[in-house]
């Protein structure tokens, strides 16, 4: 795996409701939640092919889930990239709530 060519920054873009990471001031991924109370609902990660390789991916996540925990919210993993970060990493186990069939029906009212 390569190493991102440029100053990389993690960064919560509230707007959005997501975390961006930008290389050299470019986004090059990004994660997107909505909020359910003081639970963060996380349910897509992406990144752009163009830094595909350079475990921004990893870094963006990890980054994001930290920012959760300082924020006083609790995660719930609906994106697979997330849930998979979760499960190799404990860190946040227990900031983490599992994904219910309620979660699930709220997340496809928000996002239509």
């Amino acid at each position: 795996m390569s190493e991102p060519s440029g100053a990389t920054v993690v960064e919560r873009a509230d707007a959005g409701r997501r975390y961006e990471i930008l290389v050299d001031g470019q986004r090059a991924g990004l994660t997107a939640y909505r909020d359910r109370g003081v639970r963060r609902v996380f349910f897509r990660t992406e990144i752009d092919e163009a830094f595909a390789g350079q475990g921004l991916a990893s870094r963006l996540v990890r980054q994001a889930l930290a920012d959760v925990r300082a924020s006083g919210m609790r995660i719930v993993a609906v994106c697979p990239y997330v849930a998979k970060s979760l499960q190799r990493d404990d860190e946040f186990a227990d900031i983490t709530d599992p994904v219910t069939p309620d979660v699930l029906r709220w997340l496809k009212t928000r996002l239509g």
